[in-house]
Parts: structure tokens; C-alpha cells; sequence
């Protein structure tokens, strides 16, 4: 049996919501991560433009993944290339993709301050701004109502240095209609699909590092600001794109998590992979801190509460946006995700294995 046939079949009966070395040890910290409600949903961003042409891509989604998320798509700049239109090719395809092969969708991502089509630079006003977000997120949300089940509405709303003062970073939404969008988005989302788990997405919060202190207070402040005036809002979701040189504040990240529950809001795990550019060449050895730094962090997040999903930003090494930003010196390829480049699993995908699987 396949893992994604045996989850999808424990999701069925009523799921409503490590030591990386080879051979995998199973520990303590992981047993507690997987409770007996059974098991977590893994998924992947995935491409689009790649599943009629790449068969082995298309069978590791098909194989691995409970959940699928647009890479792009669903992005402002390629659904919106001019004001007056809207281009769901990408996202149909996707929807029709995971209905076919059982999985289901999350939607990524609605107000954004990045992949903004050129056209919304001429948005001059907080009406003109409050019309077009209001339309967009009715259009898109209403157009998916009752097929997929979670939407990323808001997504890395934090200030890249909340300390310098200013808490929410600038964006064309934020300039017109300062933090105020934030509460839009999420109440014209919930109007589109009372059903729909409505998340905000951020990053950056992980580390022993004062920026992610402070990215975590402030994440912690707007979500208790969201949640006194009762605007509706349902999860977190912790992208996790983990720098491979640096340790996880365990003890931190524990502690955000517990917050958040402590609000009565769901954790996702929703863009997992490994930065590697600073890690050893020799692959296995490289494998095996990827993997360790993934446990310690899916490991944090379990002890204070069980993540409702987990996600990786890709599937395969293959196709990856790291080495775009952090290309090793080495000439050497990234390996930041759970499968190589051939689409054969490795030790991060053994960590999540048992992250997600349900307990025995």
C-alpha cells in the first residue's frame, strides 16, 4: 500500500484537521510528535507546468502527497496580468490534478507583497486599493468555495526587522490601507467560504537569533490583536525554510507554538525544505544535517502541538528555488527537499515519514 492510500484512508475515518542517521532511529521526541488521532498530511508545492511532461515528478506527487499547493498560480502576478483579468489555468489544473488523485488543495496565497502584477503600482487610494483586494479575494476564494479547504490569506505580513518599530512590512496594500488589510482580506475570505480554513503565513521565526525573537513577538501581537475583535482566523502557518547552518530555538519556537494554541489557532507546517548552500559537499553527509535540522524543528513544533499539516516547498531536488538565492560555492547542487534529483527519497523524507505517519 501506498503511504499517501494509507493516509488518505485515515483521514477518511475522521481526521478533521529524530535521529537523521541512517538507519532511521525512532525516538521519544518523534513518538510524542504523533499521537494516536492518526496521522498528518504530508504535501508539496508543485508545478504545474511539469506534471503532462515529467512522469516520474507527477507519480512521486502521486505516491508521497495527501496535500498539493501552486508553486505560482494563484499568485497575483500569474492570475492577474492585467486588472481586468483573471487566468485560473494553473489553479484548474492543479484542483483537477488532486481531485483525480485524491489529495486535496491549499490556496497560496491571497494578499501578498510580493509577484504583484506591474498594473497594481497605478492603485492610487485606500479605496481603490480596498475594491480591488476585496474583488480579487471574493473572485479567486468564491471560485474554489467548498473545494479547497485552506487558504493561505495572508501571507508574510511581518516586518523583515519588526524592532526597527514599524511591525507590519510595506507592501502595496499596507501603504494604501495600512494594517487595516490584514482584517479585510480575512473577513472578505471568510464571506467567500464560511468553510474554509483561513491561515497567515510567515517565516523567519525558528532561530537563536534576535530578528526571529522579534518576528515571533510580533507575529504573537497581531494574531491577539486579530483575535480580541473577533476576526475570523483559524491557523499559522510556519513556512520553514530552515538555514542548514543554524540551530532551531527549540525552546522558542516551542513556546510561539504553545501561544498560538493557547489562542485557539491551528499550526501548519506549510513551506519545509533545507537551505544546504553552506553545508559539506559529501552528499550522505550533507543528507543527514538536513534531515537533523528538520527533526528538530517538525520536533519543537510537536512538543507544543500537533501540526495540522505538513508541507514541503517542492518535492524533488530537481526543482527547487534555492539555488537561485543560495547557490553553493562549490558548483554542487542543492539538495534541500525530500527527494534527489531522480526522485528516490532521502533521509529528510524519513524524518517527515515519521513526523506524519500514525502511530503503531
Amino acid at each position: 500500500m501506498r503511504r499517501r492510500d494509507f493516509v488518505l484512508g485515515a483521514m477518511g475515518a475522521g481526521l478533521a484537521s529524530t535521529g537523521a542517521l541512517d538507519p532511521f532511529v525512532w525516538s521519544d521526541l518523534t513518538a510524542r510528535a504523533v499521537p494516536a488521532r492518526g496521522p498528518i498530511p504530508y504535501g508539496a508545492a508543485v508545478r504545474t507546468d511539469l506534471l503532462d511532461t515529467e512522469f516520474d515528478y507527477k507519480q512521486a506527487i502521486v505516491d508521497h502527497c495527501q496535500l498539493v499547493v501552486g508553486e505560482g498560480g494563484l499568485k497575483w502576478f500569474d492570475l492577474r496580468p492585467s486588472q481586468d483579468q483573471f487566468v485560473f489555468d494553473q489553479p484548474d489544473r492543479l484542483i483537477d490534478f488532486a481531485d483525480q488523485n485524491g489529495m486535496q488543495m491549499r490556496g497560496h496565497t491571497l494578499a501578498w507583497y510580493g509577484a504583484m502584477p506591474d498594473w497594481t503600482n497605478s492603485i492610487g487610494s485606500a479605496s481603490e486599493a480596498e475594491r480591488e483586494l476585496v474583488h480579487h479575494i471574493t473572485t479567486v476564494v468564491g471560485r474554489y468555495r467548498g473545494r479547497v479547504p485552506s487558504w493561505d490569506v495572508v501571507n508574510e505580513a511581518i516586518a523583515e526587522q519588526p524592532e526597527s518599530g514599524a511591525t507590519i512590512r510595506g507592501s502595496i496594500w499596507q501603504e494604501r490601507l495600512g494594517k487595516r488589510y490584514i482584517e479585510l482580506a480575512l473577513r472578505t475570505a471568510a464571506a467567500a467560504d464560511p468553510s474554509a480554513q483561513l491561515v497567515i503565513n510567515d517565516y523567519n521565526i525558528e532561530n537563536p537569533t534576535q530578528q526571529c525573537r522579534d518576528r515571533r513577538q510580533a507575529l504573537l501581537d497581531l494574531l491577539r490583536d486579530l483575535k480580541d475583535r473577533d476576526v475570523p482566523l483559524h491557523a499559522v502557518g510556519i513556512q520553514g525554510h530552515l538555514p542548514g547552518d543554524m540551530d532551531i530555538d527549540k525552546e522558542g519556537l516551542s513556546r510561539f507554538v504553545e501561544a498560538v494554541k493557547g489562542m485557539q489557532l491551528d499550526v501548519l507546517v506549510t513551506e519545509l525544505d533545507v537551505i544546504d548552500n553552506k553545508l559539506p559537499a559529501r552528499e550522505y553527509d550533507r543528507d543527514q544535517v538536513v534531515a537533523a535540522r528538520a527533526r528538530d524543528f517538525l520536533g519543537a513544533i510537536s512538543e507544543a502541538a500537533r501540526p495540522s499539516a505538513v508541507l514541503t516547498w517542492g518535492i524533488t531536488d530537481r526543482y527547487t528555488w534555492v539555488p537561485m538565492w543560495f547557490k553553493r560555492d562549490d558548483g554542487k547542487p542543492n539538495r534541500p527537499l525530500p527527494l534527489d534529483a531522480g526522485c528516490r527519497p532521502k533521509a529528510l523524507m524519513k524524518v517527515i515519514d515519521e513526523f506524519t505517519r500514525a502511530a503503531e
